[in-house]
């Protein structure tokens, strides 16, 4: 399969998303499906109420029938495909039933945090037996290294820790217009550009379609958004990346190439630790991106700000593997 395919795909995606979005923006306002913001949240967010929220079904639409119709074009449509698809499709009903049931209760929580973990590890669970059934090597490569841990059956662990991990990561990390759709479209280039040096032309033309609805979206989730993507989008797109990872072999880059979900979760674990222990917070608010906001900085300055750090990270994790 050709570059230009994977930039085919790149096309379709943005092109369906674009398309996909005005269709998708009425019909969600009329069905009332707005987004609930935290009253102990910044106070310039209140503005945003009403929002409408599950967007991330516009851009799940458009990776899906992307990666079946180039890839079937481009005779690039395998198991991977399949497992990438079923974990992406998977998180992404976690996330439209949390999504639901805050929009029917009228409340900024949905499914509670245990029905949301034991869906997340049955959904990991189907992943690994699926790769079971392919010459996948349940080995931990360590980057840069010729070293890896083989582990086995005991590689499930990981991959259940992964992929539940990052799809909160991801998920705590989508508090402002436009942060999660470009730092997402961003890590997951980069893992289309691991995935065509490893000539896996099947899982990089999935990243790429990826990369390209989830810029197409970004024209309406950009600052002043005129959707938001939800936990319909943002659990699946966390989920996704870290099977992507998983199926590169290149699981403990993505601490680097996603280091901004990383950075996000851990500030949220400090806030929390530091309160319980000490009784003080550290940052004026948790996921850090608010505390950036609280401390004066313009949305679209942190949102930016992020983005730009976010390709720094992918450039420096993928330069060494692909020159």
């Amino acid at each position: 399969m050709t570059l230009s395919t994977m930039l085919l795909a790149a096309v379709v995606g943005l092109i369906i998303s674009a398309i996909l979005a005005p269709i998708t923006i009425p019909f969600l306002r009329r069905m009332k499906f707005g987004q609930s913001i935290r009253e102990e949240g910044p106070q310039s967010h209140m503005k945003k109420q009403g929002t409408p929220t599950m967007g991330g079904v516009i851009f799940l639409f458009s990776i899906v029938i992307t990666t079946f119709a180039v890839g079937m074009f481009g005779k690039g449509f395998t198991i991977e495909s399949v497992v990438l698809l079923i974990v992406l499709l998977g998180f992404g009903i976690v996330g439209f039933l949390d999504d639901g049931l805050k929009i029917i209760f009228k409340r900024n929580l949905g499914l509670t945090s245990l029905q949301k973990l034991l869906a997340q590890i049955v959904i990991s669970v189907m992943a690994f037996f699926l790769l079971k059934g392919t010459d996948f090597v349940f080995e931990l490569p360590i980057p840069y290294t010729n070293i890896a841990w083989g582990l086995g059956v005991f590689y499930v662990v990981f991959l259940v820790f992964w992929l539940v991990g990052f799809s909160n990561a991801v998920n705590l990390t989508d508090g402002l217009d436009g942060l999660v759709s470009g730092n997402g479209a961003i890590a997951y280039a980069a893992f289309g550009v691991i995935a065509y040096s490893q000539d896996q032309a099947d899982v990089a033309l999935f990243a790429f379609a990826v990369t390209g609805a989830l810029l197409g979206f970004l024209i309406f989730n950009k600052n002043p958004a005129k959707v938001f993507m939800g936990d319909t989008g943002s659990l699946a797109l966390g989920g996704g990346l870290g099977m992507l990872s998983i199926i590169t072999h290149h699981e403990l880059l993505l601490l680097l190439i996603g280091l901004v979900f990383v950075i996000e979760t851990a500030s949220v674990m400090l806030q929390v630790g530091s309160f319980k222990l000490r009784g003080k917070r550290i940052f004026k608010m948790a996921p850090i991106h608010h505390h950036f906001e609280l401390s004066g900085w313009s949305e679209w300055r942190v949102v930016i700000t992020f983005w730009l750090v976010g390709l720094i990270c992918a450039l420096a994790a993928v330069l060494p593997e692909v020159l």
